[in-house]
């Protein structure tokens, strides 16, 4: 079953933003494969369809979102402690971009619903609500 990222609080199909069906990100509802963004193969973001090496965007360690195919800590654009999304390598509480609970996306630190900025329906590696 595919899971979807949502646009704010709303679970209506209309505010599909998003769509994972366990390999691949689609922009929208559709799985067409024309509508493919991403393919994720547990460590490396690839760009559209294709798994060639050339391909790489990202690569994802489980703690740090690496800028390309390297895991040279000079190219950690992110950090994920299981609950917060830092800037960078630090977790010092005044690089927390977002933070994360089973079923919300929120701007900053604060899980006030009024910072919810994406709804997260299904199974989906966390990590794609950062580079979207």
């Amino acid at each position: 079953m595919a899971a979807h990222i949502y646009k704010g609080q709303s679970t209506n199909s209309s505010n599909i933003l998003f769509t994972w069906d366990g390999k691949h990100l689609f922009n929208g509802n559709s799985t067409n494969s024309s509508n493919i963004l991403y393919t994720f193969d547990g460590e490396y973001i690839f760009k559209g369809n294709s798994t060639n090496s050339s391909n790489v965007i990202f690569t994802f360690d489980g703690e740090y979102l690496y800028e390309g195919k390297s895991t040279n800590s000079s190219k950690i654009l992110n950090t994920f402690d299981g609950e917060y999304i830092l800037k960078g390598k630090s977790t010092n509480s005044s690089n927390i971009l977002f933070t994360l609970d089973s079923t919300y996306l929120y701007k900053g630190k604060s899980t006030n619903s009024s910072n919810i900025i994406r709804t997260i329906s299904g199974n989906i590696p966390r990590l794609f609500l950062i580079i979207l």
